[in-house]
């Protein structure tokens, strides 16, 4: 199985700094399973795999997993991912600064993005539905 995928260094401006990010630039085809042992491989605190999203009017939906297990929302990997998206965008020539929608377990986010030259960018805004008062944590007890 041949992915392409980027390490990100998110919440920082420097290389091999921050908080890395592993992202799966296309997880079409890919299962839950497959998508658990891709992100124990990478063993990162989160790894996030882009989908096409559901809605043609948002940019890509996300689904992110711990080496453990698959999380509804997160705010580091919604960060690197969204800033990710935004890169690209103005790598296509679409400018330097993007506005779009992603889909997590949670439901759609709003995002603005700038991005700082090819390998470089930053979230500017995010919006998202407010979540429930308590989210039920699977807890393993013995």
């Amino acid at each position: 199985m041949s992915r392409l995928y980027v390490i990100l260094d998110v919440f920082t401006d420097a290389a091999l700094a921050g908080n890395p990010l592993a992202v799966v630039l296309d997880a079409s085809g890919l299962d839950g399973a497959a998508m658990q042992r891709i992100a124990r491989e990478f063993n990162l605190s989160e790894t996030v795999f882009l989908l096409p999203s559901e809605d043609e009017a948002r940019k890509a939906r996300l689904r992110i997993f711990t080496p453990h297990r698959e999380l509804p929302f997160a705010g580091h990997p919604t960060v690197g991912a969204a800033t990710l998206l935004g890169l690209m965008e103005a790598m296509a020539g679409k400018g330097r600064e993007a506005a779009f929608e992603i889909e997590e377990a949670v439901g759609a986010i709003a995002c603005r993005t700038v991005a700082n030259g090819k390998r470089a960018g930053r979230a500017v805004m995010f919006a998202i539905a407010r979540l429930a008062n308590s989210l039920r944590a699977d807890v393993a007890t013995s």
